[in-house]
């Protein structure tokens, strides 16, 4: 059996890749993608925890990376909607180049 502590780890690693593509990237999809990883590095800690807790047989920690993944989905779909239509209107997606608020 593999202690929680590798999940902990593989977690951490995950969140900070996720975290560094986000804060250095200058195209807007590989923000996303890199938010969407911070999201999947939690929903691994929730069924690390889940499969680690005293009552696993619990449905609780499966019901949060349920939840956790539709609010997932939404967002990346509401962010690449988004994206979307400031790339007709700007036609680029690098963020240093979305400046303006004028329709």
């Amino acid at each position: 059996m593999i202690p929680l502590y590798y999940y902990l780890m593989v977690s951490a690693v995950l969140f900070s890749v996720g975290l560094a593509g986000a804060l250095t990237r200058r195209n807007a999809i590989l923000v996303l993608i890199g938010v969407e990883l911070m999201l999947n590095a939690a929903n691994l800690n929730f069924i690390a925890f889940w499969r680690y807790s005293p009552n696993p047989e619990a449905i609780t920690g499966m019901m949060f990376v349920i939840f956790s993944i539709a609010i997932a989905a939404a967002e990346a779909a509401v962010g690449l909607a988004l994206i979307i239509a400031i790339y007709r209107h700007c036609k680029t997606t690098n963020l240093e180049r979305m400046d303006s608020l004028k329709g």
